[in-house]
């Protein structure tokens, strides 16, 4: 008969109680990975604990923001080529990003990528090639992507919310200025639900949250953080008269504009958007007196797309030709729109607007004049194509 001493009862009560806490750790792991899915945003190497804000110095706050996330904020390095008299040169821009997935995935700015031929990224002091995954114009925002190596473990940024914001309330930007590496800058909200406009694109951020953190040349897509190291907006513009640096007027994108976003770009490379199927230009007191028509406001139709929701409806376009120099002559006036759904659209922001809360697939009322008279079209609207992106 074989007799277990005490000694052994306890070592096996041990070894039972080390393997249940290793079981009970591993699916809870797993478990936490089921719940994240394949994009676990905010996942990666364990930053350094940040104290309770309400408890620590401002000076405290600061080091170990920066020390906990200055990894995970990377310079952009992009690269396009110029045709030129004298032949085709390169140029290059620089920018910053934000790390958020342990995968290489990187949310920045879409106008520092845009046109780029070539993508470097530095990560601490690694340099990889980069790809674009997808971007969105209309929010100024796009994802790349680069593949270090296994043994390389990345620090990722935690994406936090942009809901319920305060003016006076304190946020940090860590960037790339004027190609330096890595800078942290300190500030307030000092507003929100600014229109941010795109000259380029002619297009507007709305939302955009406001800041006297210093804001330079370079920190463009890098992170905006509150103090508790989260990112709550991506640094995207300034208010620079003369083209001049900062005069503490700086401009950020929403964090949950780029959170109820990212998948779609990761997965399709663009955002689904409705899309009515026209071009359009804005009528003007000018064009209406030449034309003689009752409103001198409103988007006067310059192209219906085929086989869009407004071709289908029967919306028509102007005649529009080139003179001689160049300019573009009306010959004969289409539809001009003046609501959709009763909101009142003088401007392809107000078009925007109208539509933004709108699904592909869902009908709208298009107020339009034609040949002088009120009519109400409905039309159903399709999915923007990604050459309108």
């Amino acid at each position: 008969m074989y007799r277990v001493s005490g000694k052994q009862l306890v070592a096996v009560a041990m070894l039972s109680a080390l393997f249940a806490v290793i079981i009970v750790v591993l699916a809870q792991r797993a478990l936490e990975r089921s719940q994240r899915g394949p994009l676990s945003f905010g996942a990666g190497l364990e930053p350094v604990a940040i104290a309770d804000p309400t408890v620590a110095t401002d000076e405290q706050n600061n080091i170990e923001i920066y020390q906990a996330y200055s990894p995970a904020v990377v310079n952009i390095t992009s690269k396009i080529y110029q045709q030129t008299l004298f032949g085709i040169y390169p140029s290059e821009g620089t920018g910053s990003g934000s790390i958020i997935d342990e995968k290489g995935y990187i949310l920045t700015n879409f106008h520092v990528v845009q046109g780029a031929t070539q993508l470097d990224v530095q990560v601490e002091n690694d340099k990889y090639p980069a790809k674009v995954i997808g971007t969105d114009r209309d929010n100024d925002l796009a994802v790349i992507k680069i593949e270090p190596p296994r043994e390389h473990k990345l620090t990722v940024i935690k994406l936090g919310t942009s809901t319920g914001l305060k003016v006076g309330q304190k946020v940090l930007a860590i960037g790339n200025p004027f190609g330096l590496q890595r800078t942290l800058t300190t500030g307030i909200i000092s507003g929100l639900e600014r229109p941010l406009n795109d000259p380029a694109s002619r297009r507007t951020i709305n939302g955009a949250i406001q800041t006297d953190a210093s804001i330079n040349p370079g920190n463009s897509g890098g992170p905006l953080l509150n103090a508790r190291g989260e990112q709550i907006g991506i640094n995207t513009a300034i208010y620079s008269p003369n083209n001049g640096g900062s005069v503490g007027i700086g401009f950020a994108v929403p964090i949950d504009v780029a959170k109820k976003i990212i998948p779609e770009l990761i997965s399709k490379g663009y955002v689904s958007r409705p899309y009515l199927g026209v071009g359009t230009f804005p009528l003007g007191a000018r064009i209406a007196r030449a034309f003689d028509l009752p409103v001198n406001e409103g988007l006067m139709i310059t192209t219906v797309a085929r086989g869009s929701g407004a071709a289908a409806a029967g919306l028509r376009s102007a005649m529009l030709n080139q003179d001689m120099w160049g300019s573009t002559v009306i010959q004969r006036m289409g539809d001009v729109i003046v609501a959709i759904d009763g909101k009142k659209v003088t401007s392809t922001d107000d078009l925007q607007t109208a539509l933004q809360d709108k699904k592909i697939g869902e009908t709208v009322q298009v107020d339009i004049l034609r040949d002088g008279n009120q009519a109400t079209v409905p039309v159903r609207l399709g999915e923007r194509p990604p050459q309108e992106q």
